[in-house]
């Protein structure tokens, strides 16, 4: 069983401006012991993201503040909702009982 590699975020900085300057990932990756695969994915990550918002580390995701904030309401929103059903469904539960003790 193989183990993961894990890189820092130093390492694949410098892997990707290497794989602007070179322009050859396959030969890169073959020096590195890097699947140029990877390689490409880092070089994506980065232009697309920029610097300072690629490679966060631990899995997690480079947002912008604006992509931070969306996502924050867009939570904050759908617990609305879900407090919203379960309250509707409780109204709904207690109701029913007050009209058996009625009868």
């Amino acid at each position: 069983m193989k183990t993961r590699r894990k890189y820092d975020r130093q390492f694949k900085l410098e892997v990707v401006n290497r794989s602007l300057e070179c322009n050859n990932i396959d030969k890169l990756g073959e020096e590195l012991s890097i699947h140029p695969d990877m390689i490409s994915r880092w070089r994506r990550e980065f232009l697309k993201s920029g610097e300072k918002l690629s490679f966060p580390g631990n899995g997690k995701e480079a947002l912008s503040q604006e992509e931070q904030e969306l996502r924050r309401l867009r939570k904050e929103l759908a617990d609305s909702r879900l407090e919203t059903q379960i309250l509707k469904k409780a109204i709904h539960i207690f109701s029913l009982g007050d009209t058996n003790s009625i009868k």
